[in-house]
Order: structure tokens, then sequence, then C-alpha cells
């Protein structure tokens, strides 16, 4: 078997109906904020415009991006955030997730998945969301930093992402797990890995300040080493700014992207931009009120199709 892709040539992305702040979630994301002083319905539609906004961009560099609307009923705040519900991988599975809010399990949408099966080979459809009754929580691209080229998975420990599902999740995909506690500058749990690490083909980004565990923190950098990744570390600051919540693709030609926030971009610095442009290019968008409401960003917005494609009849 050849060894599987780093990077995905197709997103899917979830057009928001009714974007907001939620107080479910605000518990345990940090990033969080209601504080933006706009009325819920501003900003409703200034994420709409921030999404297609990006969506055009993506597309304008022939990024292949599958959009679907979310639905209005029920009201779903984090709708634009797929990638914490479902994951795709070449060998022809899809992957649902338990999710730590009740509002969110809403998005879990098996329309998407029948949809996606029109044009994608699905053999088998793992759902993992009966663990909510266990309480025991993983939340998909956002708990876990997946090298699917070296077959290791990245995972903070947080109330969203509980250990043994965890080891659950790499014994049933063959995956390495490497697990590890990261807080933020008060010492509290970072609630998604995916905020403080992004992973692609050549290049590592990674708040390694966030790793409070010496011994933790070098089996960490070890591991990344081991798979011949350049490490770039960000600290807390730029972190805040969604630098470590950026996503690797590559267009129809296969050209690589490194798709992030505008706040993320500017948050780094020119020889942190050098290294990167060493690897891949680099595509931003503003992303101001997704970030501020919703605690994630540009990597959130993204759910990467691995799935194989059906051969269309001529």
């Amino acid at each position: 078997m050849s060894q599987a892709q780093q990077i995905a040539s197709t997103i899917l992305m979830i057009r928001p109906a009714h974007f907001g702040y939620n107080e479910e979630t605000a518990d345990n994301n940090a990033f969080q904020s209601d504080k933006g002083g706009l009325s819920k319905a501003e900003i409703a539609e200034q994420a709409k415009a921030e999404f297609d906004a990006l969506v055009a961009k993506l597309r304008e560099y022939d990024i292949a991006v599958i959009v679907i609307e979310d639905t209005d009923d029920p009201i779903k705040t984090d709708a634009v955030f797929p990638n914490n519900w479902i994951s795709f991988h070449e060998d022809n599975i899809v992957i649902t997730y338990p999710m730590f809010s009740p509002n969110r399990r809403q998005e879990r949408r098996d329309d998407i998945i029948d949809q996606l099966s029109e044009d994608y080979h699905i053999k088998q459809l793992i759902r993992l969301e009966p663990y909510e009754a266990e309480q025991r929580y993983l939340e998909g691209t956002g708990s876990m930093i997946l090298d699917r080229a070296h077959l290791v998975a990245y995972a903070c420990k947080s109330v969203r992402t509980h250990p043994e599902l965890f080891d659950a999740f790499c014994e049933m995909m063959n995956f390495e797990g490497v697990l590890f506690t990261a807080v933020d500058e008060k010492g509290g749990e970072i609630y998604h890995t995916n905020v403080m690490m992004a992973l692609g083909e050549e290049l590592a980004i990674i708040c390694l300040d966030a790793i409070p565990n010496e011994a933790e923190k070098a089996k960490v950098t070890n591991q990344l080493r081991k798979a011949n990744k350049e490490i770039l570390p960000i600290s807390y600051a730029q972190m805040n700014a969604f630098a470590g919540n950026m996503l690797e693709v590559k267009n129809k030609k296969g050209e690589k992207f490194l798709v992030m926030s505008s706040s993320a971009y500017h948050s780094l610095d020119m020889q942190q931009t050098e290294k990167i442009l060493k690897h891949t290019a680099i595509l931003h968008s503003p992303l101001d009120t997704i970030e501020t409401y919703g605690g994630g960003s540009a990597r959130c917005m993204m759910a990467e199709v691995f799935l194989p494609k059906r051969l269309k009849a001529s």
C-alpha cells in the first residue's frame, strides 16, 4: 500500500446560517469572547461574509472546496467548524465524533455523508458519538493532529479529548498516539490541540511553551523530527492570534498553500514567514468575527476530504 497523503486537494466547508457566541463551549474555550460589541444579527452576517471571502480566495488559487449550506433548523452556532464532528480517510472510512457541547451534537448530518457518497467511495462509517453517554469526547481533528503519512496522532488532554478514547482511535486506525498536556498562560487546559499545533508535509508549527512537562515536550519534538518535520515554534501571543490554527492544502496542480487567518499571518515575524515560504505558499483571509465569537479559526473551518473519488461513467 502506498504512503498516505498528508495534505488534501479537496476540503469540505459549511456555510453558517446562524453563527454566534455559544455559551456551552465558552466554559472551556478560552479563545472565545462575547465582548466584540456586535448584535447577534451582525455577528451572523459578518461570519457569512468572512466565510464567503475565504472560500473565494481558496477557489481563486484553484483549491477544490465543497460548500454545504447550514440548515436553519435547528440553530447551530458553530456549524462553520465541521472538522470537530467528522473526518475522512483514504481507506474509504468516515468517522463521526462525540462532542462535549450538547448543542454542537446537532451539527452531525447524515445528509452530508450521503451527498459525499455520490462522488466518493465510502466503505465504512464509524460512529463514535455513543461515547457521549459516558461523557467521553474526542472532537475530531480539533482534538487530534494527524500525521497521516507517518501514522502518528498528536493530542493534548482536555475535557474534549479523552485519553482512553484517543487511544481507541489510534488502535482502530493504526496510529501511534502522542498524548501530552498543554496549558495556556494562566495554566488552563488548551481545549483543542489544533489551536496550538499545525502539521504540514514538511513543517510543524507548534507552541512549545504550552507544554510544561519537559519529557512530554521532548517526546513531541523527537517524534516530529523523526518524521523529518521542520519545527517552527510560535509564542503564546501568536497562538492567541490563531497562528497554531492553520491547515496546509494543495490545489489541482499540486501546489501547496498554508491557509490561515489574517490575524495569524500578521502575528508572524519575518523569519517565521520566510521559514514557511521555504515549504509552502501562504494564503490568508480575515476571520476576526469567527475567531472572536467562535474561538476557532481557518483550520477549524476545513474538513479534509481524503476519500477516493468514484469513477464517472463516460
